[in-house]
């Protein structure tokens, strides 16, 4: 019943507070008239009882505690007092809610990223069992596997529960307006239920289908089967022209599933494997994911591989000498390179924060200084400490309230602005990132940020004045006119604020600075062409009639001509991949003439034109370029780096040596040697590479370099517009303007985003801190104003009143500075990684980080000092 009774008070507070105040006046009455009874008069009688009962409204608030209805209603007038004093103190309100709008926003922002990376689980069954397997070779530990090294793995493995392959693939699509080419991948039979991924209709592959010689079928993604199939259900077996050949659709895929390492893939087809390599161990075209066995480690599965692969190694000495095999969980190949730059962006956002809950807490104690008069008069009139200390934690919930909820709002507004500052291309190997926005995990965590600022806001100024305050004696507390008190507290706590904010800029300063410089020098680092004004289209050719060498060689030295001959065009060439990629495309090769001992040399391998070089600005350093006449009626040819001389020909001379693949392959000429061209990413050392002509080894799928003395974007459309014209059944893809190619490149986007947004934090860690420094020297002039005036009547120059200033802000200035030196030295260290070119105690850096940061530092308090010298020393001694 009383659980009741109270529950029903809910819903009666007004009701409940006037049955307590006539409960009151019936006491005082009563006590009224035993008072006249004994002699006083009314007047006496009704003050002595009032002095007994003590305070009304704290009685009241007494009542409060141990009644439902009665403590809503007490909180709510606590929030209701809140924000009349936020109301009575504009300045106060607007700057505490910004700062610490900018803290919350930035952080809920930045963690919704490392939320969708780094801790959303990914869509497939128990995804902490998959593994993503890989060929190791000297060049590398993440290389393709071969298909006959892959059947190998799968029968000798026992460690997984499943094993299969995958690659992404361009497709031919048939379609009544002709051939386009789509997004496609190629799996094994085995692939989706590996993942644990089920068709929402129709089947999966089933076995045998991923082999040579099978009917032909494919999956569809849920996008294409409702954009172009309008999401019927009689799409199931349906056929699709796909690469020249009739698929059937068996299936369609879930609503949003996604595979990053392929990236967007419309239409999902078994294997395709060429007759070459379903019996050469050499040619490596996939990569292998695996589910393991339960109670298999990611370590012990390693070793499993690793035995395999030296086996395989002994067996095929030819083909596998040296190569191993890599097992890593299938989230660090998703989400593995962005990792360290997400910890760190969310290491410099929560620093920010710190920076500004800083701030709000200075501003809070100076605010609650001012309040001891209100707090000592509350006291005395019955309030009791806990009374006063839920107060100070409702002045906190209300202003982090009102600061979450605009943060929130901004960090919506962020998370899709930084979406948009994605390229395309990346995107499409991020979906994890579609979609992004406030859920369960995000909330909470704006929700525990709330709550610590929420403890630390209250508790603050609630021990300071328990301290100073609600100890000393009631007359002491009410009489605190003096400010020396005040300076002094401020001059201890807010000294060491300034001295925390200070150091912490100078940590988010420094790693901008290294951020930047790296990054600059990342965009400017060599890489062997002239990328201005240079274009490139991929030309597919999927007609198996003209995929014979001979006429191969011949369509691209028309398609070449006719490009060449487009206005604006001034060189045109071919290659078989870009500059600016991966490391992908192996080769081993040996020496003719050298012992050979079982070692396998690997090197990176290229396809090139006899015009590709000119047309992308790389340099010969010695012999010549190919020539026209290095095709199939002539001896083979080769041109090689100059990493790849430096590495395996040192202290000689290659040019006219011969080396062959293999003992069985012909031997070939290196007729050059050219600069070393960035082939793999931008932040990675340039491996050796081996360069062989198109006419001698000619591929059905090329891109068209050219130069343009025009617009890029013009030139594109003119040369796609050119390869129709040449052979309308030609598909064309990947238009790229080599510049955007650069500056879009995974690395030149992650250094770029890294920099701009720490150096984001910096700048506002630069600005609050200077701020606070700021706060700190005006505050403590305002609270020694009697005493520059004393001084100034005894005869202190102006000059000695500013010095005087100046040296308190040059003390908090250099101690701020020391100790953020260390500490940047220390966060530089650990992200060295994001580094590029750069040592993290970079000492121009860190030296023009700390020049900056004193001279605004200095700035902000010559502003008090200049202030404080001014003074009229009449003014100032009437202050008190």
């Amino acid at each position: 019943m009383p659980l009741l009774r109270r529950i029903a008070n809910l819903f009666h507070g007004r009701k409940l507070g006037r049955v307590v105040d006539a409960e009151l006046e019936s006491h005082l009455a009563m006590r009224t008239e035993d008072n006249m009874a004994a002699g006083l008069r009314a007047d006496e009688a009704r003050r002595d009882a009032l002095l007994r009962f003590g305070n009304r409204a704290a009685t009241r608030e007494r009542v409060a505690g141990v009644d439902s209805a009665l403590l809503l209603a007490s909180i709510a007038s606590d929030i209701r007092f809140a924000l009349r004093q936020l109301r009575r103190n504009p300045g106060f309100a607007a700057a505490a809610v910004l700062v610490l709008t900018l803290g919350l926003g930035s952080s809920i922002a930045i963690f919704a990223f490392v939320d969708a990376m780094l801790l959303k689980p990914l869509p497939y069954r128990d995804p902490a069992r998959l593994a993503a397997l890989f060929e190791s070779m000297t060049l590398g530990a993440r290389y393709h596997i071969s298909y006959l090294d892959y059947l190998d793995w799968k029968r000798m493995n026992t460690v997984f529960s499943s094993l299969e392959v995958y690659d992404g693939a361009y497709l031919s699509l048939a379609t009544p307006s002709g051939m386009q080419s789509v997004d496609g991948a190629m799996v094994s039979e085995g692939f989706f239920r590996t993942l644990g991924v089920k068709p929402v209709l129709g089947r999966d592959f089933g076995p045998g289908e991923d082999l040579p010689g099978a009917a032909r079928t494919t999956l569809l993604s849920n996008e294409v089967w409702r954009e172009h199939y309008g999401a019927r259900q009689d799409v199931l077996g349906q056929s699709v022209t796909l690469n020249g050949e009739a698929h059937t659709i068996i299936g369609v895929l879930p609503a949003g599933f996604h595979f990053a390492p392929i990236g967007d893939s419309n239409y999902w087809i078994p294997l395709l494997i060429s007759e070459d390599c379903a019996k050469a161990r050499g040619c490596h075209n996939f990569s292998g994911i695996a589910r393991l066995n339960d109670g298999v480690t990611f370590q012990a599965a390693a070793a499993d591989m690793k035995q395999i692969a030296d086996q395989l190694a002994r067996q095929f000495p030819e083909a596998d000498a040296e190569r191993g095999a890599t097992v890593l969980p299938l989230a660090e190949i998703i989400v593995g390179d962005l990792r360290p730059i997400l910890l760190v962006l969310l290491a410099g956002v929560l620093l920010l924060l710190l920076i500004a809950c800083a701030n709000v807490a200075s501003l809070l104690l100076v605010r609650a200084e001012g309040r001891k008069r209100e707090i000592a008069v509350r006291g005395a009139l019955g309030a009791s400490p806990t009374r006063l200390i839920r107060q100070f934690i409702t002045d906190g919930l209300v202003l982090v309230v009102a600061a979450s909820g605009l943060g929130i709002g901004a960090a919506a507004l962020a998370m899709r602005l930084l979406l948009h500052l994605i390229p395309h291309d990346m995107m499409a190997s991020m979906p994890y990132l579609r979609g992004l926005g406030l859920n369960p995990r995000i909330a909470a965590f704006a929700i525990a940020l709330a709550l610590v600022c929420s403890l630390l806001f209250s508790l603050l100024p609630a021990l300071r004045l328990s301290q100073s305050g609600a100890g000393a004696p009631m007359r002491d507390a009410l009489a605190s006119g003096s400010r020396s008190v005040h300076g002094l507290l401020w001059r201890r706590f807010g000294s060491n604020l300034v001295v925390f904010e200070l150091a912490t800029a100078l940590v988010l300063l420094v790693c901008a600075g290294l951020l930047a410089r790296s990054f600059y020098r990342l965009l400017r680092a060599p890489i062997g062409i002239d990328p201005d004004h240079l274009v490139a289209l991929r030309v597919t050719i999927p007609d198996k009639s003209i995929d014979s060498p001979p006429t191969l060689v011949d369509l691209k030295r028309r398609l070449a001509t006719r490009a060449a001959g487009l206005p604006g065009a001034t060189a045109v060439g071919a290659c078989t991949v870009l500059p600016i990629g991966n490391h992908g495309g192996s080769v081993t090769f040996h020496v003719v003439g050298r012992p050979e001992h079982g070692e396998r040399i690997e090197v990176m391998n290229r396809t090139i034109d006899e015009n590709y070089l000119a047309a992308v600005g790389a340099r010969i350093l010695r012999g010549r370029d190919f020539a026209v006449s290095d095709d199939a009626n002539h001896p083979n040819a080769v041109l090689i780096n100059r990493s790849m001389a430096a590495i395996h020909f040192p202290g000689e001379d290659p040019v006219g040596k011969q080396i062959r693949y293999d003992a069985t392959s012909p031997p070939m000429q290196i007729v050059g040697i050219v600069d070393d061209i960035q082939e793999g990413p931008l932040d990675t050392v340039n491996g050796p590479t081996l360069y062989t002509p198109f006419a001698q080894d000619a591929t059905n799928r090329f891109f068209l370099v050219a130069r343009a003395a025009v617009a890029e974007r013009p030139l594109l459309a003119s040369l796609d517009a050119a390869v129709r014209e040449v052979d309308p059944r030609l598909l064309t893809s990947q238009p790229t303007v080599m510049s955007e190619r650069i500056r879009d490149s995974p690395a030149a986007y992650l250094h770029r985003a890294a920099a701009w947004l720490v150096s984001s934090f910096a700048a506002l860690a630069l600005l609050l801190g200077v701020v606070g420094l700021y706060g700190v020297i005006a505050y403590s002039v305002s609270q020694r104003t009697r005493e520059i005036g004393v001084r100034m009547a005894l005869g202190a120059q102006r000059a000695a009143v500013s010095s005087l200033i100046l040296r308190e802000a040059a003390w908090l200035i250099v101690i701020g500075l020391a100790v953020g030196l260390g500490l940047s030295i220390g966060a530089a260290t650990l992200m060295r990684k994001l580094l590029f070119s750069i040592q993290p105690w970079d000492a121009e850096t860190l030296a023009a980080v700390v020049v900056v940061l004193a001279a605004f530092a200095m700035l902000a308090s010559y502003i008090p000092a200049h202030r404080a010298a001014a003074l009229n020393p009449i003014d100032a001694l009437r202050t008190e």
